[in-house]
Formats: C-alpha cells, sequence, structure tokens
C-alpha cells in the first residue's frame, strides 16, 4: 500500500491532546512517544533547558531498541551542545563520521543517524528534541552530500513543524504547574483505579496508570498497544468512565471476532431489505456510541475496504449504513486497541498509514505481565479471593513457594493467563484448604515448579538486601496472618509487635487483611 507519510493534520491532532494536558511528565512522555512512532526513530530525546543559565533541567529518553540506551546520553550532550552554539537544527547520517566532532569522539558507534531539532517558545530555546535512527542488518545506505539526509527535506521540515507546536505546551505545563496542584500521588492514583479493576504497584503499571489519566482528561482518539490479555479494555472503560463522556454510551465490539462480511452493518447499521436477511433496520455500534466512546479492540483486523470507510468516518464524523442513500453524522470518540504491531503490518501493506495516524492521536503501550513482575503476586491474589467465593471455597492466600513460582514464570497470555491459572488452581483445592500449596498441583505445573528452583535461587542472590528484607517480612506476614485465620490481634502477639505496628506494615506492603 503506498506510504503516506504524517501531514499536518496528523500534527493538529496531536495538538489538540497537548492542550488538555497538565502535567510536565506525562506531555514529556506523549512528545517522545509521538516522536518515535511518527518519524520511525529508535529513540526520542527531549532535553529541557533553563533559559537563564542553560542548564539542563530535564531530560527524557524514550526508546524502542534498548541496546541503544548507553549511547543516548552522550549524543544528547554533544548534539544539544551543537545545536544551542550553532542555533540551528542537527542533521547527520552518520554521527560516527561526522566531521563536525572529533573523530574518536563517536568511535564505538555504528552508522547512526540523528536529528536535532530547537524547541522554541516566545523566542526562547526552552530545549532539544533528538531522534536516533541505528542502521539496521542491511541497510546500506550511504551518505551523499547531493542530498540533505536519509530523514528526507520534506521530513526534516515535517519534524520542525512538530517541534514548533510541542514547544508552547511544554514551556505552558512548566507554567501551569506552579500555580495549580500536582497530580494525584501514586497511593491515591493506585486506590482510584483499584475501584476500575485494574490492579498493580509496579513502576510500569504506575505509568500506565498516569497515561491512562492524563488521556481522560482529552477528549481525542487513543490507541492502546500491548499484547493480548493485558487488560485494555479495562483501561479504555477507565478512561471513558473519567471523562467528560462518562454519562454517556460505552460501547466495545472486537474487530477480529466479526466476520468480514458483517463488519460495515455491525458498525455503521443497515436498513430493511440492504441485503437478504436484513428484514428490520438495525443500528449500528457507531450509531449506539453517539455522544459516548466506542472501543475498537484488535484495530488491526479490519478489512481494507472497511478501514478506508472508518477512516472517513473518523475524519467527516458521519457514516452511511448499508443500504441508505443518506449520511448520518455522530459524535463518537474512539479507543483502539492492537495486539500486534500496526507499523509491520503497513509496511506489509495490510493496513493504511493514514488511518493509523488517525488513531494514533495519544498513543498508549501497554506493558505486559513480563514487564509487571512486581505485580503478579498482587493480582493473584485478588483472583484467587474472587474464585475462592465464587467455588464456596476456603482457600484466601498462596505458598511462598507458589507466590515465587508465578512471579517468575512467563506468561505469554499475560494477565487473562494469570486469571486462569488461579482458577485452575482453585478447582484443585479441596473446600476446606485455606492456604494454597503445591501438594494440589497438577503433575504439569509440578514439573514447571520444579525446574524453576533454581531460578528462583538465582532471583534472591541477584536482589538488594532491602529488597530481599521487604520480600521476606511481607511472607513472614502473609503466613503469621493464615496460621492465625487472619485474626490480626492474634497474629501481632505471634510476631511479638504491637496491633498498631501490624496494621502500620500490613497497610505499608499492601496486605487486605480481614478481621476476625
Amino acid at each position: 500500500m503506498k506510504s503516506t507519510s504524517p501531514n499536518s493534520d496528523t500534527i493538529l491532532d496531536f495538538a489538540i491532546s497537548l492542550c488538555q494536558q497538565r502535567d510536565f511528565d506525562e506531555t514529556l512522555r506523549l512528545v517522545t512517544q509521538q516522536a518515535i512512532d511518527l518519524f520511525s526513530s529508535d529513540s526520542a530525546t527531549v532535553v529541557m533547558l533553563n533559559p537563564q543559565t542553560r542548564q539542563t533541567v530535564k531530560t527524557v529518553m524514550r526508546k524502542h531498541d534498548q541496546h541503544i540506551e548507553e549511547i543516548l546520553h552522550k549524543i544528547s550532550v554533544h548534539v544539544t551542545g551543537w545545536v544551542l552554539k550553532n542555533k540551528s537544527s542537527f542533521v547527520s547520517d552518520d554521527l560516527q563520521a561526522d566531521e563536525r566532532f572529533s573523530k574518536r569522539l563517536f568511535k564505538s558507534i555504528d552508522q547512526t543517524s540523528v536529528l536535532a531539532v530547537q524547541l522554541c517558545a516566545e523566542g526562547v530555546t526552552t530545549g532539544v528534541l533528538i531522534l536516533v535512527k541505528k542502521a539496521t542488518a542491511g541497510d546500506n545506505t550511504k551518505i551523499d552530500s547531493s542530498r540533505m539526509t536519509r530523514w528526507g527535506n520534506d521530513g526534516i521540515h515535517l519534524i520542525e513543524r512538530f517541534a514548533a507546536v510541542v514547544a508552547p505546551h511544554l514551556r505552558n505545563v512548566q507554567e501551569i504547574q506552579r500555580y495549580f496542584s500536582p497530580p494525584a500521588n501514586e497511593k491515591s492514583l493506585l486506590q482510584k483505579y483499584r475501584n476500575f479493576g485494574l490492579l498493580g504497584k509496579s513502576k510500569s503499571f504506575i505509568e500506565l496508570l498516569q497515561a491512562v489519566e492524563a488521556a481522560s482528561r482529552c477528549d481525542v482518539r487513543v490507541l492502546l498497544e500491548g499484547e493480548s490479555g493485558t487488560g485494555k479494555e479495562k483501561l479504555a472503560r477507565a478512561i471513558h468512565m473519567l471523562s467528560a463522556r462518562s454519562n454517556k454510551p460505552f460501547v466495545a465490539i472486537d474487530c477480529g471476532a466479526i466476520p468480514p462480511n458483517l463488519v460495515e452493518s455491525e458498525l455503521f447499521g443497515h436498513i430493511k431489505g440492504a441485503f437478504t436477511g436484513a428484514t428490520t433496520d438495525r443500528k449500528g455500534l457507531f450509531a449506539e456510541a453517539d455522544s459516548g466512546t466506542l472501543f475498537m479492540d484488535e484495530i488491526a483486523s479490519l478489512p481494507i475496504d472497511m478501514q478506508a470507510k472508518l477512516m472517513r468516518a473518523l475524519q467527516e464524523g458521519e457514516f452511511r449504513p448499508v443500504g441508505s442513500n443518506s449520511m448520518r453524522k455522530v459524535d463518537v470518540r474512539v479507543i483502539a486497541a492492537g495486539s500486534t504491531s500496526i507499523r509491520k503490518l503497513i509496511e506489509a501493506g495490510e493496513f493504511r498509514e493514514d488511518l493509523y495516524y488517525r488513531l494514533h492521536v495519544y498513543p498508549i503501550p501497554v506493558p505486559s505481565l513480563q514487564e509487571r513482575q512486581q505485580d503478579v503476586p498482587i493480582l493473584a491474589n485478588h483472583f484467587l479471593k474472587r474464585f475462592a467465593a465464587q467455588q464456596h471455597k476456603q482457600a484466601h492466600t498462596f505458598h511462598e513457594e507458589l507466590i515465587d513460582f508465578m512471579r517468575i514464570r512467563t506468561w505469554p497470555g499475560n494477565i487473562r493467563e494469570l486469571e486462569n491459572f488461579v482458577e485452575r488452581l482453585v478447582t484443585l483445592c479441596p473446600p476446606n484448604m485455606e492456604m494454597v500449596t503445591r501438594s494440589i498441583l497438577p503433575k504439569d505445573l509440578l514439573a514447571e515448579l520444579k525446574k524453576s528452583e533454581p531460578l528462583l535461587h538465582d532471583q534472591y542472590v541477584s536482589q538488594s538486601l532491602n529488597e530481599a528484607l521487604g520480600e521476606h517480612e511481607e511472607k513472614i506476614i502473609r503466613q503469621a496472618l493464615a496460621r492465625n485465620n487472619f485474626n490480626q490481634a492474634q497474629t501481632a502477639r505471634q510476631l511479638k509487635i504491637s496491633a498498631e505496628t501490624l496494621r502500620y506494615k500490613l497497610k505499608k506492603l499492601g496486605i487486605v487483611a480481614r478481621q476476625s
């Protein structure tokens, strides 16, 4: 399919989402994420400066390739210096061979293309945006002095426009934060989203919630990108419920579950007699979601012809029901989600690039469970309580051995797989078993547990002292609670601490204990 690079409309959509931000860190995340995705970079770095001292006050690096992290700092320092000194954009197809720097400076860096532009607001340079592309295997591109760069002349001008849009918003956010209260702290944020069934405490999970929190304040399209089973529909529902559209419909559709010949009718509806079997008028999901939110999961599954029709509905805010001669206006906020790389589908000609840019106004990467290992015990215990109640069983805690096993186990199906795993264990538990132990594991899981035991040992060896002590303390308290049937007074006496100290530790460790 013919490639269509990001255009002015894409940047305008992006500017709308920036206008509704008041959190500086989230604004920086959004800027760097968009820069990487829109300009196909390996990394994006924003260096914010103090206009008076010219010293760096904030540096944010967002990368797709973890291996380039060690070189980003060196690049940002020297390239930023060049941009500030020369007051112009910096373009290089091969930093190692660039004569503007000492030959030794970047000798350890393979062919790397770098573009840096100034962030200027009110005539003052407030920062620098740096994009980096590393040459890949089989990339035989050579520097040609007759051409400006591999980024392309149009691309460079577009990135400069992108920077011109971004700069005032970064400065304004810094100003706004001087007068308004800071964003909700982590504890209140976690409690707030717990009410939506979103549980965890890891750094990546907190960053996800901060992005969702910011997205809920913006009435723009959102694109959730993450593996299957990571809870994208829960995230979409939370965004809707915390938005100005919360009292309007939330409609969800799995685009991959609908036969291709029925997708158009499902989305836009049909009139009586439109096709065989259409005995009555049918309202489509766009009409059902009018004034509210339409969550489109597995958006990449849409047939190419339907992508064009969806593009029109997003662009014009109108659609034509199947068999109808008239257009119908609609006001719908679309939250799309995908579990596969849409970028790769674009390259393969299986997804429209212009539609991607329409959807990609507010991108939120959703971490896998592998990236949230710290959250596994929290989620597992939550599922345990739920399934035990459903099956009328007494199980209310896991033996530490099973918690450790679940923490290091790989979960290709993510949270959904963990949920099914816990449900299976509860099903195998005797009705009166209170602590789930390895004794109930079926042969396949028991063999997997035994195989993982050396890894468990290695995990403890690699932990810091504070991490190891914290986990050990949590295990001791959980075991004592289980032994004493969650009687806190009795548990405190057995641990030889005061009841007040126990309550403090329960709160600190996030352990929910019922009083007997």
